[in-house]
């Protein structure tokens, strides 16, 4: 019987393979290693991301902060940061035919599978379009995990293992919040968000761009890491801030801890009305509501007062941060939009994302 297994395994690897040129999943020491797709996605065997071969060989070339942006589609190395200097990230790009020394940059942060290069690819059509640079950072859940990354560095030395129950046959992961336990990363160096800034600067300086500023989108856990960007790290360079289908959010809220609100954080009062005046637009799909499986969704008794799906959720935080800028007289420079017609998909949302930020518009 094993035999007949391994035959069928080979058998199937062998159906995948496509013309040289095509995607492969990303090494993961299994038989599917080298297997070329016609497509990008997940690697069927292993759910890997699929790469594209000509990045796999460059990849495996890749030096440290040694950025050599051509046009196309591409991949540069850069060290981690404060903290994690130690790894690196892989950021993937597309450099558009038509890009000139003042062509736009978007930054594009990916949801929890951190594929950079699947995100990077989804928005090939639009950068063509619309003769933007794309980049989309790829950081390795080895050497980032949920509290680095989902939770930007905030926090550390979380117990999650303990506090968390995933739900079988569903999306659900619940939360016992009277066992989590963790620490606040009082460090602002130390936070995801200085990368952001850091990947722009060492690009417009490789490409002698004359940007000053860059627009940035993300989807589910990118969303979630953008929504707590503007709210954190309001003296960013970044423009206009995506933050698209997140799955739960961080509050402007002084009375309640994180990761639900800012309490014992080292935000103050000048900080929140700094926050409040950046462009942060909160993108949600009309259909990623009580009937979307895509993703995974916390629950948990503060996450649901906050709603019981996305949608709820998105309405939520800007009804409740509006709310607490009225109360403080504080400028509200956010916004929300609902994208009829779609779920939890980040390639629809990443679609409407640029028709809002550059179709038919000069700024």
């Amino acid at each position: 019987m094993k035999n007949i297994m391994l035959i069928l395994v080979v058998l199937t690897l062998i159906s995948c393979k496509s013309k040289e040129g095509g995607y492969v999943c990303t090494p993961c020491d299994l038989p599917c290693d080298g297997i070329a797709f016609s497509e990008a996605g997940i690697c069927p065997h292993c759910n890997m991301a699929l790469i594209k071969q000509s990045d796999l060989q460059k990849e495996k070339e890749l030096k440290v902060n040694k950025i050599d942006i051509q046009e196309g589609s591409g991949v540069f190395l850069i060290e981690g940061g404060n903290g994690k200097k130690g790894n690196s990230i892989k950021v993937y790009y597309h450099r558009p035919k038509n890009f000139k020394s003042d062509s736009k940059v978007l930054l594009v942060i990916p949801g929890a599978g951190r594929n950079g290069n699947s995100y990077r690819d989804a928005w090939i059509k639009e950068s063509e379009e619309y003769g933007v640079l794309i980049l989309s950072p790829m950081y390795a859940e080895e050497d980032y995990a949920f509290e680095d990354y989902h939770l930007c560095g905030l926090m550390y030395d979380l117990n999650l293992k303990n506090s968390i129950d995933r739900i079988e046959g569903t999306n659900i992961v619940k939360l016992d919040e009277t066992k989590l336990t963790y620490k606040v990363n009082e460090n602002r160096k130390q936070w995801i968000f200085e990368d952001f800034d850091r990947i722009f600067d060492l690009t417009v300086k490789a490409i002698n761009s004359e940007q000053t500023k860059y627009d940035i989108f993300g989807h589910s856990a990118g969303g979630q890491i953008l929504h707590r960007f503007a709210l954190f790290q309001p003296d960013s360079k970044a423009d206009r801030i995506l933050a698209s289908n997140s799955g739960f959010y961080t509050l402007p809220d002084f009375n309640t801890d994180l990761p639900f609100g800012i309490k014992n954080t080292p935000l103050n009062q000048q900080d929140l009305k700094s926050s409040l005046s950046k462009k942060l637009i909160l993108f949600i799909g009309e259909l990623d509501n009580a009937n979307e499986t895509g993703g995974t969704l916390l629950r948990s008794v503060t996450a649901d007062k906050q709603g019981l799906h996305r949608f709820e959720r998105a309405l939520y935080f800007y009804n409740q941060t509006k709310a607490i800028a009225e109360e403080k007289e504080f400028n509200f420079n956010w916004d929300l939009k609902i994208i009829p017609n779609v779920g939890h998909n980040h390639i629809k949302m990443g679609d409407a994302a640029a028709e809002y930020l550059y179709a038919n518009r000069n700024e």
